[in-house]
């Protein structure tokens, strides 16, 4: 019997710098890319997780940070 921890799945990222998991044996959505990292989804979770540490999409963090620089 195949599970889900069986398959293969690939750790993708958005123009956002958002991530998800994709199943690996499957074209990638567009506006996705690989990151290159492959395993079982757990492990691509667990992937996920330590690399992603500001949830915020690029867009809020830049204007964030425009909105910063210009203050004093």
């Amino acid at each position: 019997m195949v599970t889900e921890d069986d398959d293969q799945w690939v750790v993708v990222i958005n123009h956002e710098e958002q991530y998800s998991v994709y199943p690996a044996d499957l074209p990638l959505p567009p506006g996705w890319s690989a990151i290159g990292f492959t395993g079982a989804r757990d492990a691509c979770l667990d992937h996920i997780q330590a690399v992603w540490t500001d949830m915020r999409p690029l867009s809020v963090r830049r204007a964030m940070a425009g909105a910063t620089s210009g203050t004093q």
